[in-house]
């Protein structure tokens, strides 16, 4: 907020939140753009590149997912103190260009590194959207805005498995032999730098929107923060291995119980790479746990007050764990649906993009949008009626995501999508909207991380890799490549009975929790102005 193009509205809602919502729903489309185009794009890679189901699991989940997850700590509390629409900016630009050089990936390893490119460009954006519309509109709406923001995934997905199929099949047949395409790119890669360029374009754009006063909508306006970048290094340096250590005890945290959890972390990696292999899988996750738990651990000793909002709410901790196991099974069945259909019909990866992508867009934006809304609607009715958003997903999703495997029928399969998006997409706005309700607005952006992080590592890092090293299992055990498919998508709905048992221990303890914000603020140190109370 240092120039007057930029100057701040003074009060929430009006036509300029709606043009900042529109703009930032742009932006997350974007984002899952160039996130899911990996999907249809997944069968030539593997052939391309000699890969299996597992292996494009981890690639789209796990390497993404950890990275995602673990910068979006640091960059979400940096979101807090310093200009978020720049680092939405910021973030946007470099996502766009790792997925455009993605598109010159001649290995596996090199498109992995890529991939981790994306996923640390991506961690930018959700927090400081979440913060900043939580800025331009009242509590009121807030799981209404969230939910239709949260749309951008659905749009984005749909819109990556379209344009990437269509890409792909065009330049394949343009130059049906690779050695006279531009730069002997194939069709996979040409579909990387289609929908990365035009990312660079949109970040300029972002940078032009103006930055609302923080915690207006809430009459808790705090104190613009003198060194930002300052908290991004110390940020940073509490999530980097070894180097975490010095800060940990600074912050007076105990070193062997963070060489004791460590040495848990690896230990548990070591069993599942023993029963199940993937040894890169549960490194890669493992790292991803030991850093968040290390991060943990350091705040608890900076920012007391904020690690007790977290972490010390009941409510927080059941809802920030319920709706990532959904997450687990909307991210493993919206990577493995089309691969799936490839296998089992005779159908061009265009027409497959094109009626998966775009029906999951239609679907997802009326489900989330519709589910946002009910969750407001229910909110009115019981302090926690937003999470009965959580058991209408998994009653409706179960049933029709099961039809849709196993029909025979192509069209059926396709109109099933779109169906089963109506309820597997409706709970995204839920679970940032009751953290937003559950801190301060200081702490809004980091509070969304925490849960982004919990969604990532549980929903992204594991729903596609876990399936696809079920489809591995299954084929392995003698099944066909399709059928052992259809088998592990199925078995990974199983993680729903976990889901309902989160799900009621959040709706008991949220009411006392959501009741109780400012006094557990104060009881943890933090100083609370009147107009908050």
């Amino acid at each position: 907020m240092t120039d007057d193009s930029t100057r701040p509205p003074a009060k929430t809602g009006g036509a300029y939140a709606h043009y900042v919502l529109i703009v930032l729903v742009i932006v997350y489309v974007f984002n899952f753009i160039d996130r899911n185009i990996l999907s249809i794009l997944s069968e030539e890679i593997q052939r391309d590149l000699g890969v299996t189901d597992a292996q494009m699991g981890f690639l789209y989940g796990t390497v993404f997912a950890v990275f995602y997850a673990v910068f979006g700590i640091p960059l979400a509390r940096f979101a807090d103190v310093w200009t978020r629409r720049s680092l939405i900016s910021v973030g946007l630009l470099f996502w766009s260009a790792m997925t455009a050089l993605s598109g010159f990936a001649r290995s596996f390893a090199s498109l992995t590194t890529f991939r981790i490119g994306v996923g640390v460009g991506e961690a930018s954006a959700s927090p400081a959207a979440f913060s900043m519309l939580s800025d331009y509109y009242p509590p009121r709406l807030r799981s209404t805005v969230l939910g239709i923001y949260s749309s951008g995934v659905y749009i984005g997905g749909g819109i990556g498995l379209f344009l990437g199929g269509f890409v792909m099949e065009t330049w394949n047949a343009w130059y049906p032999v690779v050695q006279d395409a531009p730069l002997q790119i194939k069709g996979w890669q040409a579909a990387f730098l289609a929908v990365g360029v035009p990312g660079v374009l949109m970040a300029l754009w972002v940078r032009t929107l103006r930055e609302p006063v923080r915690g207006i909508s809430e009459g808790i306006v705090g104190e613009v923060h003198p060194s930002p970048f300052r908290v991004l290094g110390t940020e940073l340096a509490a999530m980097l291995p070894v180097v975490n250590l010095v800060g940990l005890r600074r912050a007076g945290a105990s070193i062997p119980v963070n060489l004791l959890a460590a040495a848990g972390i690896a230990g548990t990696g070591a069993l599942l790479t023993w029963w199940l292999g993937s040894v890169v899988q549960w490194i890669a996750l493992g790292t991803g746990v030991y850093v968040v738990f290390s991060w943990a651990q350091s705040l608890k000793g900076r920012d007391p007050a904020t690690f007790a909002m977290i972490f010390r709410s009941r409510g927080m901790v059941f809802t920030m764990l319920a709706f990532p196991t959904l997450a687990f099974v909307t991210y493993g069945v919206g990577y493995w649906t089309a691969p799936l259909l490839l296998r089992l019909h005779d159908v061009s990866a265009a027409e497959v993009g094109m009626y998966i992508g775009l029906g999951g867009a239609a679907g997802g934006l009326l489900g989330v949008s519709l589910g946002g809304m009910l969750g407001d609607r229910l909110k009115t009715w019981h302090p926690a009626g937003r999470l009965l958003v959580g058991f209408w997903a998994v009653a409706g999703t179960t049933p029709l995501v099961i039809w849709m495997v196993y029909t025979d029928n192509l069209m059926t399969a396709y109109i099933l999508n779109f169906a089963h998006h109506l309820f597997s997409a409706a709970w995204p706005g839920i679970p940032p909207s009751t953290a937003a309700d559950l801190v301060l607005p200081r702490m809004r952006a980091v509070a969304s991380a925490y849960y982004i992080l919990v969604n990532t590592m549980i929903g992204l890092a594991m729903g596609p890799f876990v399936m696809g090293k079920l489809s591995d299992l299954y084929a392995a055990g003698g099944l066909e490549g399709a059928e052992a498919l259809r088998a592990a998508i199925v078995s990974g709905l199983g993680i729903f009975a976990l889901t309902i048992v989160l799900l009621v221990l959040a709706w008991r303890a949220l009411p006392a929790d959501e009741a109780s914000r400012l006094q557990r603020a104060r009881d943890a140190g933090e100083v609370v102005s009147p107009a908050g109370a």
